[in-house]
């Protein structure tokens, strides 16, 4: 039985913690910023956990992590 394959993607943008919870930055924070008031693009800093109806899709995309 060959080893199942992680999606390459989904290791870069994606961080599982240990509670299994995941870890992901925020989009729309990337260009187009001058249109944008900064106290939203104060809200898009940092990171945020994924919800729990892709969790499924996560556990597809990121297998034997614990998910």
């Amino acid at each position: 039985m060959p080893k199942m394959k992680t999606k390459s993607g989904a290791k870069k943008r994606f961080r599982v913690r240990p509670g299994g919870t995941v870890k992901r930055g925020q989009a729309f924070k990337r260009h187009i910023l001058t249109k944008k008031s900064t106290k939203n693009k104060r809200h898009l800093r940092g990171s945020v956990t994924v919800n729990e109806t892709n969790m499924a899709s996560m556990a597809a995309m990121l297998p034997g992590r614990g998910l």
